[in-house]
């Protein structure tokens, strides 16, 4: 796949029509998830700190459209709150320790909201994969809500983003409404049918779990002309044998120990 000219985001950077962003070795997973609590800005800084260029992180939207940064639809694993996000307002949500569950140290973070984490993005120079993942029924709302943001707030000195999902209806509304914006196309398990996805909804990277991952798979999808992210992948030598079958990129909650794996036993691969 050949990238499109280029396009520019409304106060942002200047973004391929659709290509794949340059990718680095090792994205980090929610921030660093296995050392600071998921998708908070603490986490975001410890992934900078130990080494990783771009980080991971998800997009719900909360009761009064704004966009936050939260994997669940619900705030009870990651907060000291209860209940859907979708259920309540920015303000609400703010109220809630998003760190205290993680560890002491973290007491006091909160669910960051996605202008507040670009900020921040710009301030440390890290790159970002924006996974959209909205509640049930809120896939167009929250991809469009996530695309204006993008296209308002993306800092230009920073690479291009890249937003992926699960789910088809965001990524059709992803393309839509920021066509020149990459896109990727989020599967647990690699189907048969993935080009056809893919190139349905004009993704421009494949992202898929590691677990029943082959090195057949790996192949197809790169000799098709698609970047391939790996996720989550926390052992080091899982890391390395996935590099070696061909993947592009692996997403890590311990990004920093990926990275020291990796320096260690092919070092041009963790620069």
């Amino acid at each position: 796949m050949t990238a499109s000219p280029a396009r520019s985001v409304a106060g942002g950077a200047a973004v391929a029509a659709a290509g794949p962003p340059d990718l680095p070795v090792v994205i980090g997973h929610r921030g660093a998830a296995a050392v600071a609590p998921e998708n908070t800005l603490a986490s975001m800084r410890r992934a900078h700190a130990d080494g990783a260029r771009w980080v991971e992180f998800d997009v719900h939207l909360s009761g009064d459209g704004r966009c936050i940064v939260l994997h669940d639809d619900t705030i009870d694993r990651t907060t000291d709150g209860r209940g859907a996000a979708a259920a309540l307002s920015f303000e609400a949500l703010r109220r809630y320790d998003a760190g205290a569950w993680f560890a002491p140290q973290f007491a006091g973070e909160r669910i960051p909201d996605l202008e507040e984490l670009t900020a921040l993005l710009g301030a440390l120079g890290l790159g970002a994969n924006v996974e959209i993942k909205p509640s049930p029924g809120a896939e167009k709302a929250t991809a469009e809500a996530v695309m204006a943001v993008l296209r308002r707030c993306w800092p230009a000195h920073l690479p291009p983003p890249l937003v992926s999902s699960f789910a088809p209806l965001s990524l059709a509304a992803a393309r839509d409404a920021a066509p020149e914006i990459a896109r990727g196309y989020l599967f647990g398990q690699l189907p048969a049918d993935w080009r056809r996805r893919a190139e349905a909804l004009g993704c421009a990277t494949i992202h898929c779990g590691e677990r029943r991952l082959t090195p057949a798979q790996v192949a197809a999808v790169r000799e098709a002309g698609y970047p391939l992210l790996v996720y989550t992948v926390n052992d080091p030598a899982r890391a390395r044998e996935l590099i070696h079958w061909g993947a592009t990129g692996i997403i890590s909650d311990c990004p920093g120990a990926i990275i020291a794996a990796l320096a260690r036993s092919v070092p041009t691969l963790a620069e």
